[in-house]
């Protein structure tokens, strides 16, 4: 028997690579999934990729309520339960310092990461039963001030914990868990982005720094984050809720 045995599992940001790998995790371990993201282009090659009969990808923004919902009601009409929900939806956010950061790209940012998280475990324990499961991405950034140059990011990560906990201790009573996890720098595009344009305005080898900083000297691999998502939807973690899991290989150590 697999660890997620029939359980229908919603993953937002499904197309990038923590929402892929975890996904990959759940229908290994049986479960049905679906993959939400913005794009059906880069949905359909992530479906792709999984190579399961038991994924179906659905075109969601993770900021908009009605969108939200009605992916939660889709996936219970297309399998009959919810079990878990993973927002893992964001964007990096803007690299630069706390003068030229536009009152803009910090709202954006907010709103990707923030509300989107609050949406997320605001609708979904409507459909969900003692035993659901509700997982979000946060960052390093959101138990730390980060370099000082994407505020914007920061307070997001941070709102999202925040989120987390009130939510925990809202739905406890129904035997619904939420948590965090906060990954450090991962092996992926995402990241790549931000080390590029924090390395062009400090004039430092940014992905070098953060290598020597952390204490397993290298950044993760997306699998690897996937491994404690895959925990925190199953039974295995039944008696964790409302709490934040580091999965940065010691940085904040």
């Amino acid at each position: 028997m697999g660890m997620l045995d029939n359980k229908v599992c919603v993953v937002s940001g499904g197309a990038g690579s923590v929402g892929l790998a975890s996904a990959s995790r759940f229908l290994q371990e049986g479960a049905k999934v679906m993959l939400l993201d913005l794009k059906a282009a880069e949905l359909e090659e992530a479906k792709a990729k999984l190579r399961s009969d038991h994924v179906v990808t659905r075109v969601c923004d993770a900021t908009d309520s009605g969108a939200t919902r009605a992916a939660y009601e889709a996936a219970v009409a297309q399998w009959g339960s919810l079990d878990v929900v993973f927002s893992n939806a964001g964007n990096p956010g803007h690299i630069g310092t706390l003068d030229d950061y536009s009152e803009e790209a910090f709202e954006r940012t907010l709103l990707i990461h923030g509300v989107g998280a609050f949406l997320a475990c605001k609708h979904a324990p409507s459909f969900m039963k003692e035993g659901g499961s509700i997982i979000i991405t946060s960052s390093v950034a959101g138990v730390r001030g980060g370099a000082g140059i994407n505020i914007g990011y920061v307070a997001a990560k941070h709102a999202q914990i925040g989120v987390m906990k009130a939510a925990a201790r809202a739905v406890a009573a129904r035997g619904i868990r939420v948590n965090a996890i906060c990954p450090g720098a991962i092996d992926n595009a995402f990241q790549t982005g931000i080390e590029n344009r924090m390395t062009a305005l400090s004039g430092i080898d940014v992905t070098e720094q953060l290598n020597q900083t952390i204490p397993l000297k290298r950044h993760a691999h997306a699998d690897e984050v996937a491994g404690l998502v895959l925990f925190l939807a199953s039974s295995m973690s039944s008696y964790v809720t409302g709490a934040v899991h580091m999965v940065d290989g010691g940085m904040m150590s």
